[in-house]
């Protein structure tokens, strides 16, 4: 329950976006960040454990107290698309809440746009780039790279090993990774098949290290933890073969305030 859906929140310069909308993406309210207060959403890739909680961001957040102005959605060849068939299939909902519930008619439009490898945003000096990672079959799927004030985030998305992922990320302040433990499949009897079509998708917790190493962030992050099950055992242990520097594992709610120092604030345990 402390690994939902893949889901950032990222906020610099007084503006908020959501990069991918996993399982669980309305949960920004845990960390008193109204959903209504989101800029904009950007998708690494289309796969469903990606998008799943889009509705619920777009339509839940858009009702009272809600959004008032479009949702600026950007993702990968498709993504338009997908947003144009979403509000042909919620028709009735939105028809219902227009005239029921008096909701904002702009808070319910979405302003989706397919982007290319480049730069894709600038802001009040925040700054964000897209890059192609290797997620094959899946093309293209991107990574994010967000600057602001001579700091500097990177979010891998789902990725292989990948040579564009290392130039984009020299030095960042914050590099947020996935990985894939191959352990986990194995202790609930995946069969060996199936176990290595998947991990072959992302990166192991060795690989990971190895990018680490290469780039050097002053905050390494494991995220998008597959599978969730995942131990601090499977994960920071075969890390440690390849990566000796700061390392966190991710879990939901977690906030990473990047100033001077990258510092670590957990979510109460209940």
């Amino acid at each position: 329950m402390n690994r939902f859906g893949p889901s950032i929140l990222v906020e610099a310069g007084g503006q908020k976006f959501v990069f991918d909308a996993g399982r669980g993406a309305l949960r920004l309210n845990q960390i008193k960040m109204p959903w209504q207060d989101v800029n904009g959403v950007f998708l690494t890739h289309l796969h469903s454990d990606h998008v799943v909680g889009f509705p619920d961001l777009w339509l839940t957040g858009w009702l009272t107290p809600g959004r008032d102005r479009p949702l600026q959605v950007w993702g990968p060849r498709g993504t338009k698309r997908m947003m144009s068939l979403l509000e042909q299939a919620f028709e009735y909902d939105i028809r219902i809440r227009l005239y029921d519930d008096r909701a904002a008619p702009d808070g319910v439009v979405v302003l989706a746009e397919d982007i290319t490898e480049g730069f894709v945003y600038e802001n009040s000096g925040v700054k964000i780039t897209a890059f192609e990672v290797d997620h094959t079959p899946v093309k293209p799927a991107f990574g994010y790279r967000i600057d602001y004030s001579g700091r500097s985030v990177v979010l891998s998305g789902d990725t292989r090993t990948s040579e564009n992922l290392v130039r984009h990320v020299q030095n960042v302040d914050l590099l947020i990774h996935e990985v894939a433990s191959p352990e986990t499949f194995q202790r609930l009897g995946v069969p060996p098949a199936r176990t290595t079509s998947v991990v072959a998708h992302h990166v192991t917790p060795e690989q990971a290290g190895d990018v680490f190493t290469r780039t050097k962030p002053k905050l390494a992050v494991c995220s998008h933890i597959v599978l969730p099950n995942a131990t601090e055992q499977d994960l920071i242990l075969p890390t440690r073969k390849t990566y000796s520097g700061p390392l966190e594992l991710g879990e939901d709610l977690m906030v990473i305030d990047v100033g001077e120092k990258v510092e670590i604030r957990r979510p109460a345990t209940p």
